[in-house]
């Protein structure tokens, strides 16, 4: 189970944090502010959320305020909480025709569907011994255990079982916008696959009567159909209206039901998936990037728990909607599909499409729409083009060493894409912001995630001294430097997937005041607490096979949306931002930054 933190520890933790973003007098009202609150209310609020814990066994005491945060949030989905990762090419390149890599996805998607379902999926586990665990031998006894003691059994050689509770929410699932909080729908029992091509709606089944796939050369010819349809794009493209903002959706969707599209809405939001087929060929990576995390709005359902997009030359990759779940989920489904669709491929390039009749098995959907449908579809792209128009996506890759050099020089690599942020941002604007790392607690029966706060007075110090101060510090000093902010940070992220951050702590206590009628605390109206918490610059990371880059936008209009990866020689950076940042300045400037920091830890003497 996660555990509820000591509130001594959150509140040492949380003035940790502030630190590197305040000044004497600051920090000294602060610490006063949290100090009065760990001895007064503070302590009343958590000795209540412990006990409201120690009821709630079956859970975690962050699974319904978080699920609550989301629902809650009135702005549109996409750029605000959808993210996107892109698949790898297919390395057999005569694969990654869009016809044959939309079919064998599919197939593959269907395939690990019905693993899942059936109680087959192989358990997500974190072997941090993988010699040990990650063994045929122990997968052997340890599934003659019985399921209350196995969980012991993998602890015993250093492997972590981890949470799958949201996997079922991959299929058959959507965000349905109600007023002032959404709710999340699945329908287990729908058989459709729903596919989006030049804003047209189209469904057919993948699922028969008995509950087995239907034959992948049926699919083949299905998709092929829709993909010869010549039918024109439609004049009020549906897909714009799940951009908007969600109370605005909620009323356009009551207002669509009313007007006789219940039928063809219900078979939107109980489809297995959303596969969406778009026209052209991807550009480069700036286009690949916007065409995954936005597109063109009318052929994306953005309120499905994710679209599979695949574009004219084979490019494939995710757009998800994130209240559902985490990266984790929507990771270990993209590298079980990539793995299948690209090791033991349902069709190949010669395989012919079933001589089926598609005109009868794929249904186009139709939408009545009113004046007021119309208008507000109008209206709804507007916005998402005006939203869409702001935002810049830019991408570097930083090829003078990776994950390989610095684990030789004994330093985290992820500490040092952090500190390279830092670095980053004073050299850029002069000043350290609050900062947001994800990091997941799936660990813990329905963890979700935790914050690691990267920027510390370490870095800070580290940081100053590399920009300000280069010509006072030896090599040796900046090298010590370095390694102080990682030792740090290996902290910090220990703590975070140990369920011991601050945040969510914290948030769990405010969310609980709020619930029970408190007024609330000081603490918590203090300008330091609202600055933490507006995360200029807020990063998620992933490596995987399967997965060539990953990004989202910012999470607030002055900050960047910052996607890393860290590989064994190289490491790569996606920076979303608006007008009010300079996206590409900042990647030169973490440029600059890593190859300072690798100098240095190659014992060079750097200029600044």
């Amino acid at each position: 189970r996660l555990p509820v933190p000591k509130l001594e520890d959150t509140i040492t933790r949380y003035l940790n944090a502030q630190k590197p973003l305040l000044n004497g007098d600051q920090f000294r009202k602060t610490e006063e502010l949290a100090h009065h609150f760990e001895k007064g209310i503070g302590r009343e609020l958590h000795e209540q959320l412990v006990a409201q814990d120690n009821r709630n066994k079956h859970t975690s005491y962050i699974t319904g305020p978080w699920f609550d945060m989301y629902l809650r949030a009135r702005e549109p989905v996409v750029l605000n909480f959808n993210a996107f990762m892109s698949f790898n090419p297919d390395p057999k390149s005569e694969y990654n025709d869009q016809l044959i890599r939309a079919t064998n996805m599919t197939v593959s998607a269907i395939r690990f569907m019905k693993t899942f379902r059936a109680g087959y999926l192989e358990p997500e586990v974190f072997h941090l011994n993988p010699e040990k665990s990650d063994t045929q031998i122990f997968k052997k006894i340890i599934r003659f255990v019985p399921s209350s003691l196995s969980w012991f059994g993998a602890y015993m050689v250093n492997a972590y079982p981890l949470d799958m509770s949201q996997y079922f929410r991959l299929f058959n699932s959507t965000r349905l916008p109600k007023l002032n909080r959404d709710e999340l729908y699945t329908d287990e029992k729908a058989k459709h696959l729903l596919v989006l091509r030049n804003g047209n709606f189209y469904i057919f089944d993948v699922i028969d009567r008995d509950g087995n796939m239907l034959k992948p050369s049926e699919i083949q010819a299905h998709l092929k159909y829709i993909l010869s349809d010549n039918s024109p794009a439609p004049a009020f493209p549906l897909g714009y209206l799940s951009s908007e903002n969600r109370d605005t959706w909620a009323l356009l969707r009551k207002n669509l039901l009313d007007n006789g599209n219940e039928e063809a809405l219900q078979k939107v939001d109980s489809a297995v998936f959303c596969l969406s087929l778009d026209d052209f060929a991807i550009k480069d990576f700036v286009h690949l990037s916007h065409t995954m995390l936005h597109g063109d709005g009318a052929n994306r359902w953005y309120d499905k728990s994710f679209n599979l997009i695949i574009t004219k030359d084979g490019t494939a990759g995710v757009n998800f909607e994130h209240s559902w779940g985490d990266g984790v989920a929507v990771l270990r489904f993209q590298n079980e599909v990539f793995k299948d669709s690209t090791k033991t491929p349902a069709i190949s390039p010669q395989s012919q499409p079933a001589s089926v009749d598609s005109s009868r098995a794929v249904q186009k959907l139709d939408f009545k729409l009113n004046d007021a449908l119309k208008a507000g579809i109008t209206k709804a792209k507007q916005k998402f083009d005006a939203s869409v128009e702001a935002l810049s996506l830019n991408l570097i890759q930083f090829h003078e060493g990776g994950k390989d050099l610095l684990k030789q020089k004994k330093v985290s690599p992820d500490a040092v894409a952090q500190l390279a942020f830092q670095m980053a941002f004073l050299r850029q604007y002069n000043q350290t912001v609050a900062t947001y790392e994800s990091c997941s607690t799936a660990a813990f029966k329905h963890g979700r995630t935790e914050t690691i706060r990267p920027a510390s007075i370490h870095t800070k110090k580290c940081s100053e001294a590399f920009v300000r101060e280069l010509s006072k510090h030896s090599t040796e000093e900046l090298q010590k430097l370095i390694v102080e902010c990682s030792k740090y940070h290996g902290r910090l992220t220990k703590e975070a997937a140990m369920g011991q951050g601050f945040d969510r702590h914290l948030f769990g206590l405010r969310y609980l005041a709020l619930s029970k009628g408190i007024a609330l605390p000081d603490f918590y109206q203090d300008q330091a607490y609202a600055r933490l918490n507006h995360n200029i610059i807020s990063t998620s990371t992933l490596v995987s096979p399967a997965v060539q880059l990953g990004g989202f936008g910012p999470v607030v209009s002055d900050g960047f949306g910052v996607g890393y990866q860290v590989h064994e020689d190289w490491i790569g950076c996606n920076v979303s931002a608006y007008p009010t940042r300079n996206g590409k300045e900042f990647l030169q400037c973490i440029h600059k930054s890593l190859e300072d920091i690798f100098n240095v830890l190659k014992g060079k003497k750097i200029s600044s």
